[in-house]
């Protein structure tokens, strides 16, 4: 474990020269990767108008970027301990901007979920490579704690500016332009990562265990797949055989840790209640982030009837408020306690949810900015800081994998987020009555979404329509509301555990000598 001693003045090279210019490429690529797992979504329509791809195709295109990226971190972090984290970082970078352009320029729809899906494996080497280079580019505590702050802003706010940089981009040229912006930030962050960036790993690692890697990508894409579709469609016996196997897999790989000389992932940070404490608020943080923007995206463009731009942009107090907290999570966490930041930020996230319980067709927008902005808030205290304590926690030579553990809690709370709520919005919108004389199928048509019941209703006379949509948002709103509720009372219990979990718990203070 690092040992941590107080110097008035570092030596020179603890205080490396050009390390803010290489975390402003290293957060770059963070902000880029958060906005690739967003920004297809208003894309969709145009990409099935040129390439058609059929249902599951589509869901494929959307999915398989998340999939692979939560199924590869842990492994790719630990690739990075072992081979060297700047030559790891630099070679996904360039993939990244290469899988780019394939994207852009796919001809079908195979090609593009294959394309997809290279991303992800390219995405999955840069975000825990960034935040372990953070830890062996910044020796000073305090400075560390800034740069992870800033860091986690971006990292947070990817997924809030996703859909602004889209709907922009969307407007102005084609679809294959949301994926080009990739290429010139991938350019700089090699150019400038050849210098400025220091080359770091673990100096005895040990071997790459093949085994634990293919338990880890199994094991995460099951019960991340399983989630999703639980969530969009309901149980059956493929998704349960999915969730089931993928549980097996995860138990199995770390059943192998506890008994390799070497492991991929060192199962016994674990022990440590800090980290155990921090790792757990990180998922939750961002199941309420992540569950309430993409729901309140769908009411925003809906039940409100903004455009996908206005949309993108009425959500981005949750980004200022993200960023804002983040800049000052170090010095809040110093000035108060880390449990009581963390505590209060899945507090704020909660009480938010609970608010929403509250909100109806015609709630005025400053509301709801208030609201994300609080979330934004809370989400930015509170994950800044459990990543700092989940860094802080380990040596510098399994940063790597401390950062991929960060890094599938923030995967794995998305998903969870968005499918635990998800499918209490879609059990209570499946149930709303249908107004007499709409046939069957316009009927079943409505009851899948409520984009589907906005398509459906222009099929019927204007005073049919009219009622079927009405009714539609109405449940929508219904189950949003219910959804809220639950995420209020998991946030709220979780911020609760925190306090507790994160007792005594600080950030480091001064110059870190490892």
């Amino acid at each position: 474990m690092s040992s941590m001693e107080q110097h008035p003045e570092p030596p020179t090279e603890l205080r490396r020269p050009g390390r803010w210019v290489a975390l402003s490429v290293l957060v770059l690529a963070v902000l880029l990767v958060a906005i690739d797992a967003t920004v297809l979504g208003l894309a969709t329509p145009f990409l099935s108008e040129d390439l058609e791809p059929t249902g599951t195709q589509l869901l494929w295109i959307g999915d398989v970027y998340s999939f692979v990226i939560a199924g590869l971190l842990v492994s790719m972090g630990s690739l990075g301990d072992r081979i060297g984290r700047k030559k790891l970082l630099l070679c996904g970078a360039t993939a990244f901007g290469l899988v780019s352009v394939l994207c852009a320029y796919a001809q079908s729809a195979e090609m593009m979920i294959l394309a997809r899906a290279l991303l992800g494996v390219a995405g999955a080497t840069l975000m825990p490579s960034t935040l372990a280079l953070i830890r062996n580019i910044f020796h000073d505590a305090r400075e560390r704690s800034l740069a992870i702050g800033i860091w986690g802003a971006m990292a947070s706010a990817g997924a809030a500016v996703g859909p602004v940089v889209g709907g922009f981009l969307l407007e102005h040229f084609w679809w294959g332009s949301v994926f080009l912006i990739n290429l010139p930030v991938m350019a700089v962050l090699v150019v400038v990562g050849i210098k400025l960036i220091p080359e770091s790993k673990n100096p005895a690692p040990g071997p790459w265990d093949v085994v634990s890697v293919g338990l880890s990508l199994v094991g995460m894409i099951g019960v991340v797949y399983a989630i999703k579709e639980l969530a969009a469609h309901g149980g059956s016996w493929p998704v349960a055989l999915a969730g089931i196997g993928g549980a097996a897999a995860l138990v199995w790989f770390v059943r192998r840790q506890f008994r390799l000389p070497a492991p991929l992932l060192d199962m016994r940070l674990f022990h440590h209640r800090g980290f155990s404490g921090a790792v757990l608020a990180d998922l939750l943080t961002i199941l309420g982030l992540s569950g309430l923007v993409f729901f309140l995206s769908q009411f925003l463009q809906l039940v409100q009837g903004r455009g996908p731009l206005e949309a993108g942009l009425a959500e981005l107090p949750a980004a200022v408020g993200a960023v804002t907290a983040g800049l000052l999570a170090g010095v809040v966490a110093r000035r108060f306690s880390v449990r009581s930041v963390v505590a209060g930020g899945l507090a704020a996230i909660g009480l938010s949810l609970a608010a929403v319980a509250a909100i109806h067709e015609d709630t005025a927008y400053p509301l709801i900015g208030a609201l994300l902005l609080v979330v934004g808030v809370g989400a930015g205290f509170a994950f800044t800081v459990t990543s700092d304590v989940i860094l802080s926690s380990v040596p510098k030579e399994h940063a790597g994998s401390a950062s991929a553990v960060s890094e599938t809690a923030y995967e794995l709370g998305a998903a969870l987020g968005i499918a635990l709520l998800g499918s209490i919005v879609t059990g209570v919108y499946q149930d709303f009555a249908t107004p007499a004389g709409v046939p069957a199928p316009t009927s079943s048509a409505a009851h899948e979404s409520l984009g589907g019941a906005v398509e459906a209703a222009k099929t019927l006379t204007e005073q049919q329509g009219t009622a079927l949509v009405s009714a539609a948002q109405d449940a929508f709103v219904e189950g949003l509301r219910l959804a809220s509720a639950v995420g209020a009372a998991v946030l709220l219990a979780t911020a609760v555990a925190a306090w507790f979990l994160l007792r005594g718990q600080e950030l480091e203070e001064g110059i870190v000598h490892d």
